[in-house]
C-alpha cells in the first residue's frame, strides 16, 4: 500500500515536472535576463538532483 502511495507521489511530481519544463520552452521573452538561461539551467540541475536523492532515498526504504 504505501509502495504504491510512493509510486503514486513520484508520478505526480514528474508529471507536474514534465507540465513546467514544456510551458517553459513555450516562453518567449526577447527582453529577458542574459543570465536567466544559465540560472534556468542551474535549477533544472538542482531540481534534477533533489529528484535522484527522493529516488535513493525510497529505493533505500523499500529495502
Amino acid at each position: 500500500m504505501e509502495d504504491e502511495r510512493i509510486s503514486r507521489a513520484m508520478a505526480r511530481i514528474d508529471a507536474a515536472a514534465k507540465r513546467i519544463e514544456a510551458a517553459a520552452s513555450r516562453m518567449s521573452v526577447p527582453d529577458a535576463d542574459p543570465d536567466l538561461s544559465a540560472r534556468h539551467e542551474r535549477l533544472k540541475q538542482e531540481a534534477s538532483s533533489a529528484l535522484a536523492q527522493i529516488d535513493m532515498l525510497i529505493e533505500t526504504l523499500d529495502g
